[in-house]
């Protein structure tokens, strides 16, 4: 199959799987403005050249997922050739990011119908326009990985093929585990109002940097990480990219999670508008 252009949006914190290891879950639109979810992805096992970053458009080879029915979802044909061969950055009013993403792709502003449509497994993947922001949130969480799990995990990728030498046969440290999960709480359009949680890994590698700039002050990371998340991005034009997740996909009363941010500012994208860029 020839190789498809896929703008990566989205990369959720790692999380372990016994089947796959730690793996990401990646989210990104293709030309044509569908999504596409690759999963699983060893990101941090992958070479230098080889690791993408938010918004890098990347060419790889998809097969659709025999094991996920997710209508969006596929695996890497190739987990030694995914290649990026571009960025697209925030100059001109993030015009590249703005064409790509609000103009291929369709943008939702009903929870509701979101959901139907996971129901139906039309879709797991969307653009999100929230109406207003009511709060972002913490709560506690697990520490550390369940070393059960883990072990099962090192246990299964010994007996397999897929991603070959690197899976645990070398020494591999795992990602510190979150101890606090995170979440926003909005409206939509039709007044509905939601919380969903926040999974995606800059908000996770946030907390990291800020808890070691408070000198391990959780505390006070956590008001650093909530004054970009709900400060910061006030002042922005915000969206959220959307997704669900496998286990609660299709019957969840709310099977969507926030997989990752989009926040053009608001004056470039006024002038942008008026064709000032």
């Amino acid at each position: 199959m020839p190789k498809e252009r896929v703008l990566i949006t989205a990369k959720t914190y790692p999380t372990l799987s016994r089947k796959y290891g730690e793996t990401v879950c990646t989210a990104g639109l293709r030309e044509d403005g569908s999504w596409v979810r690759i999963y699983p992805v060893p990101f941090r096992r992958l070479n230098d050249s080889e690791q993408y970053r938010k918004f890098d458009c990347v060419e790889v080879d998809l097969v659709s997922s025999r094991s996920d029915p997710r209508p969006e979802t596929c695996h890497l044909a190739n987990y030694d050739q995914l290649t990026p061969v571009a960025h697209f950055g925030t100059t001109d009013g993030w015009r590249n990011r703005r064409e790509w993403v609000l103009q291929r792709a369709q943008v939702h502003e009903r929870l509701d119908l979101l959901i139907a449509g996971a129901h139906a497994n039309r879709l797991s993947l969307a653009v999100f326009k929230p109406t207003r922001i009511r709060n972002f949130i913490w709560e506690d969480d697990d520490r550390d990985w369940d070393p059960a799990k883990v072990s099962q995990m090192r246990e299964q990728t010994k007996q397999t093929e897929l991603f070959a030498e690197e899976t645990w046969r070398q020494t591999f440290n795992l990602i510190p585990k979150l101890p606090y999960t995170f979440s926003y709480q909005f409206e939509d359009i039709a007044g509905r109002k939601s919380t969903l949680q926040v999974l995606d890994w800059e908000c996770g590698q946030l907390y990291w940097n800020c808890l070691k700039s408070c000198r391990g002050d959780e505390d006070a990371a956590l008001e650093k990480v909530r004054e970009k998340y709900l400060g910061y991005m006030s002042g922005r034009d915000l969206f959220f990219f959307l997704g669900t997740t496998l286990q609660y996909h299709g019957w969840a009363s709310n099977p969507w999670v926030v997989i990752g941010v989009f926040a053009p500012p608001i004056v470039e994208q006024r002038e942008l508008a008026l064709g000032l860029f």
